[in-house]
């Protein structure tokens, strides 16, 4: 063989070697992977229709974008550039943003807001939970850049809802089926900082950089979502460098439990950074089941009582989230109440469930009354490393004061439809965050599709939706403090939503990974601020 044939061969053999070693690594660190951040998540994607539920809140934040953006620092422009608010608090006009485009080139202006908005109105019965759905009178377009939406009475948290991550924010006119989308699109094309590449159902999604995009062309240029199952899959991955990041999802679960984190960043290759108090960690309780135990305030008091929280907070959760005794974190507006506090005393458990006829008879483990026994079921997500581990817990804490917890894992989509059609007694759920609260949460009291079966039994229910209704739309400012605390009182004296702890947003990422941050929307990640060193 002649030298100059030795040095070729030796020369393919390298780079089929190099090439092999890289084969399926995603996360590796040549040149361009260095540009690619990949996130394992536990569930698809789902459609992206930004007008409708199912797709993943962190996935749409990347491609679609609102009005105004809501920011620690309060309400800032984003396609809308200004905006006034007539003296009557009915009329919001919106300046928008010259030359944005969608995705697939079409100008984003005055009349594609129009459409989206006139889209999302269309479908009024499935946004039932945002009370804007039930305010807007019309959406119309003043000249190629400004455009005017109209409302039958002044609602106070109008700019918070129009910044939310869905349904109010834009898709090109050219998605639309039949100049619709509340039966589907043919496209996902938004005018974010990263367009949908590719989209395989139950592997992954691929999003590239919008090099067009108007707040300049993201560092990172791609994006992949991996689906993982939790737990040691997902951590074995991040230790093989398969993934390279992972945060807490839009059902407020984590694909790894804190012990497992912890040893990541241990290795030295990862970090670990956590968001402030974003929403409460809770288990709601049907109080609709009219024929069932979980109807009874005491049975819900009772439960309260018989939850250690803090034990929960430093044991399952090492700390990471605080203990919560109210349905709202302090940092949350208009939620500085004085509330009754239940705290962890079995005793006072006990002489709840006496004096409401539940009775623990010699030999028996479970109370009894008029002949029908006091079990219920707790339903937890599945995809969650820690919802199990609390209702084992609590399961177990029940047991001693004589309440018989059946415990069921399903998946998130299970769960979500059993809040809708009222088919459980008890489930773990979490308020909506700091960015909506407390409107969104409170107003989803009476949406059917939300919490109408945990508050459709209390005695007070009428008085609660009054209110509820009123403080929506009031616009003077000590007026709504009075309501919201009249609301909350309501709903925590009946015990309906009890609070377990203060959750947050947890990323566990590869040390190269520079400039992470969190939104006030708390499942949307700001990647194009991202970069990797």
């Amino acid at each position: 063989m002649s030298r100059k044939r030795f040095v070729v061969l030796a020369w393919m053999i390298s780079l089929a070697f190099l090439v092999g070693c890289n084969n399926g690594n995603v996360a590796t660190t040549g040149t361009a992977a260095a540009k690619e951040l990949v996130y394992a998540t536990a569930k698809d994607i789902n459609d992206m229709n930004p007008h409708l539920y199912p797709g993943s809140m962190p996935a749409q934040g990347m491609v679609y974008e609102s009005l105004i953006e809501n920011t620690e620092e309060g309400i800032k422009p984003l396609l809308a550039e200004s905006w006034k608010v007539s003296d009557n608090g009915k009329v919001y006009t919106f300046h928008l943003r010259n030359n944005v485009k969608f995705h697939d080139g079409e100008p984003f202006n005055a009349e594609a807001v129009k459409k989206n908005i006139d889209a999302v109105q269309s479908n009024a019965s499935k946004h039932s939970w945002i009370k804007l759905s039930t305010k807007i009178v019309s959406c119309n377009v003043l000249d190629e850049y400004t455009v005017e939406l109209v409302l039958s009475e002044p609602y106070y948290p109008t700019l918070v809802e129009l910044s939310m991550t869905r349904p109010y924010v834009f898709i090109s006119p050219k998605n639309f089926i039949s100049g619709e989308t509340k039966n589907g699109v043919n496209g996902y094309k938004g005018t974010g900082p990263y367009m949908l590449a590719e989209h395989k159902v139950d592997q992954y999604a691929v999003f590239e950089a919008n090099e067009s995009y108007w707040g300049g062309p993201p560092k990172i240029k791609k994006v992949t979502a991996k689906v993982l199952p939790a737990g040691e899959t997902t951590f074995l991955s991040l230790k093989k460098g398969e993934v390279n990041f992972i945060f807490t999802d839009d059902r407020g679960t984590d694909s790894l439990d804190v012990e497992a984190m912890n040893k990541l960043a241990e290795s030295g290759d990862y970090q670990i950074v956590r968001s402030k108090a974003m929403n409460t960690k809770m288990i709601v309780a049907n109080s609709g089941k009219r024929d069932q135990p979980i109807h009874e305030t005491a049975v819900r008091e009772a439960i309260w009582h018989a939850i250690d929280r803090e034990t929960i907070s430093k044991q399952i959760f090492s700390g990471t989230e605080s203990a919560a005794h109210t349905l709202f974190s302090a940092n949350v507006n208009y939620a500085d109440v004085d509330l009754k506090k239940r705290s962890y005393d079995l005793e006072a458990s006990a002489k709840l469930l006496d004096g409401a006829g539940w009775k623990l008879e010699n030999g028996q483990a479970v109370r009894t009354k008029n002949g029908s026994k006091l079990t219920m079921k707790l339903y937890y997500d599945t995809n969650s490393s820690s919802q199990k581990t609390q209702a084992e817990f609590i399961q177990n804490s029940l047991k001693k004061i004589g309440i018989q917890l059946e415990l069921s894992g399903e998946e998130s989509s299970s769960i979500a439809n059993r809040r809708t059609s009222g088919d459980y007694d008890l489930l773990f759920n979490q308020t909506w965050g700091l960015a909506y609260d407390p409107q969104s949460t409170i107003a989803a009291f009476t949406s059917k599709s939300s919490y109408l079966h945990t508050t459709s039994g209390i005695a007070r229910a009428d008085e609660l939706y009054q209110k509820i209704d009123q403080v929506m739309v009031s616009v003077d400012e000590s007026t709504r403090k009075s309501l919201y605390s009249d609301i909350m009182r309501i709903v925590h004296d009946e015990a309906v939503f009890i609070p377990i702890t203060n959750g947050n947003v947890t990323v566990v990422a590869s040390k190269a990974i520079q400039g992470i941050s969190f939104k006030q929307t708390q499942f949307e990640l700001p990647f194009e601020r991202m970069s990797i060193r």
